[in-house]
């Protein structure tokens, strides 16, 4: 019975921690980049008490055996990468990935991060950069004098601009993506960031829109691919199992406080 105590108690930090999960989900629903996460869960250890198969007479074993289980606990949060809606902002310096692949930019302390949030900006040395200062990798500096209203990036990432007076566009970088065997190893680091790890794999750079990549969106923006209905409806399964495990805690407390009454 005391067993009992231990392992509802397991399910409530189990569910308190998917409740968590789906919090930050949609705390980000409006986040540029933004890839929801799932919590995972895993039974703990069992007590064996009858091992199956053991004999029971000489003739005879038994079929089934005695396991009694000790609870959950959280498995993973698995990152789910799938595309987010696209939105129009008509921002000149706003790119969008449609398919697979991420940004990659320069840390302050010279390692990379990768990002799916193309809301950039060109700063007083005229270089791409994020929201905090970062640079995207290639850099993408602009020439001096050149008109920024006619900035234009292509689908395979070309960047082109008018100079001065001149009527034909000049080509002043070629973007890449990024992409990983498993990108769901990632570790996210905030700032819409992403760090690579051994679980992860190595980046493989490419093109925009060649070899599996996918094409750059000028003047869009990736939104989050949180679904609020969705998270909705897990946070009432996850509240419901919740308050099921606490029954248990209950119901084992009635069951003991039984047995301490039975002699009085």
């Amino acid at each position: 019975m005391v067993r009992s105590l231990w392992t509802a108690a397991t399910g409530m930090n189990g569910q308190q921690a998917n409740i968590d999960t789906i919090a930050n989900n949609l705390s980000n629903v409006n986040t540029t980049g933004f890839k929801k996460q799932r919590a995972e869960f895993e039974d703990l250890l069992y007590q064996t008490i009858r091992t199956a198969g053991t004999p029971a007479t000489e003739d005879t074993i038994t079929p089934v055996g005695i396991q009694m289980g000790h609870g959950v606990k959280v498995a993973s949060t698995l990152r789910m990468f799938d595309q987010g809606s696209l939105q129009n902002t008509g921002n000149i310096s706003d790119l969008a990935v449609q398919g697979e692949g991420f940004f990659r930019v320069l840390q302050y302390d010279g390692t990379y991060a990768y990002t799916r949030d193309g809301s950039f900006k060109i700063d007083s040395e005229r270089q791409l950069v994020t929201n905090n200062g970062l640079k995207v990798l290639p850099e993408i500096t602009f020439p001096d004098g050149y008109r920024q209203e006619t900035l234009t990036i292509s689908q395979d990432g070309r960047v082109t601009v008018k100079v001065g007076d001149l009527d034909d566009p000049i080509e002043v970088g070629q973007l890449e993506l990024y992409r990983f065997n498993n990108p769901a190893g990632l570790s996210a680091t905030g700032e819409n960031l992403y760090k690579q790890t051994p679980a992860s794999g190595n980046s493989i750079a490419g093109r925009p829109g060649f070899e599996g990549f996918g094409k750059t969106i000028h003047k869009f923006l990736e939104m989050s691919n949180v679904s609020t209905v969705a998270e909705m409806v897990n946070m009432i399964v996850a509240q419901r199992a919740y308050e099921f495990n606490s029954k248990a805690i209950q119901t084992s407390d009635n069951m003991l406080q039984t047995a301490a009454n039975l002699k009085r």
